[in-house]
């Protein structure tokens, strides 16, 4: 892994982002797709698996039998007809979903490979290969690959559905949002990285369709610059991490949108907890990241972890 090549690695994120709007508007990946899924398995290791567990909650609330498993479980869902097996990795080379995909090759079950690598082993099995057009991740980080994940399975989501989401068009958004957070870096980022910078790690939370966000921010701490750090659900964290602030020079990057987000601010203000927010303003927070867009919840999936993964490209580099 290195340093300057994973901030290299962000800095594309917008003109990756126009690339897989425009691929995206040319033709539906996922056009070939049978009308008559009834389940849908993922299965992912990392940050794979982080973006598959939103999906999967997302198609659930849409009425669609959607689970999102460790690749390295022993066993998972038995295939049927009806079921359609979506491994995802970006290399195309874990060895856990590799596999875990194997378990299901040759069966009754669809098998769909989401990869940034078409000739890998794994899109090698697969019944259909979705590209992530998310070019190499040359820092050797999984950043662009997590967000192109998260795009494609809202664009699965809308085929499964047929809701109609209009996912190019989401995407363009996101990259203007991107870019903004690129270029005013200088304006928000020292503040931020000092408010986060404890000495008992940092701590990130999301709400449920979002927990991605704090998975995928909490990763990159420790990927990259190696410190403690962890997340959690947003209504969870009075059940789980609250005992935490009581101990702990308690450092938190918040995603508002939950319900129960006031429920946390209360003991983080009785304790004297730090907290950085992202996307809104939040009562008793330190600080607060904007950018435009962050009203709408899509958006805010595909763009918010920008801001841990500047902050840990910088400590890294520091």
């Amino acid at each position: 892994m290195n340093s300057a090549l994973y901030l290299s690695d962000l800095e594309s994120k917008p003109a990756a982002l126009a690339g897989l709007a425009t691929a995206l508007e040319a033709e539906d990946p996922f056009e070939a797709l049978p009308r008559d899924v009834r389940r849908v398995l993922f299965l992912g290791m990392g940050s794979s698996r982080y973006a598959a567990g939103v999906a999967a909650l997302r198609l659930r609330a849409a009425g669609i039998d959607a689970y999102a498993e460790y690749a390295s479980a022993a066993a998972s869902y038995p295939a049927g007809a009806d079921t359609l097996v979506i491994p995802i990795s970006a290399t195309g080379s874990s060895r856990e979903t590799l596999d875990a995909a194997a378990r299901y090759a040759g069966g009754p079950a669809r098998l769909v490979t989401l990869t940034n690598q078409p000739g890998s082993p794994l899109a090698q099995a697969a019944d259909l290969v979705i590209p992530m057009h998310a070019g190499e991740e040359r820092g050797g980080v999984a950043c662009r690959t997590f967000q192109h994940t998260l795009a494609l399975l809202l664009a699965l989501e809308s085929r499964l559905t047929g809701a109609g989401r209009d996912v190019p068009a989401l995407l363009r958004r996101v990259e203007q949002a991107t870019s903004d957070l690129l270029e005013r870096r200088d304006e928000w980022l020292p503040l931020v990285l000092e408010l986060l910078d404890g000495p008992h790690g940092v701590y990130a939370i999301a709400p449920a369709e979002r927990l991605s966000s704090a998975e995928q921010s909490a990763l990159m701490f420790r990927e990259g610059p190696r410190r403690p750090a962890d997340a959690c659900e947003a209504g969870d964290w009075s059940h789980v991490d609250v005992y935490l602030t009581k101990t702990l020079d308690y450092r938190a990057l918040l995603y508002p949108g939950s319900a129960y987000d006031d429920q946390a601010m209360d003991w983080v203000r009785q304790r004297g907890s730090t907290v950085v927010t992202v996307g809104a303003e939040v009562k008793d927070a330190a600080a607060a990241v904007r950018y435009p867009y962050d009203d709408d919840p899509d958006v805010a999936l595909l763009t918010e972890t920008l801001v841990a993964e500047l902050v840990a490209a910088y400590w890294w580099q520091s």
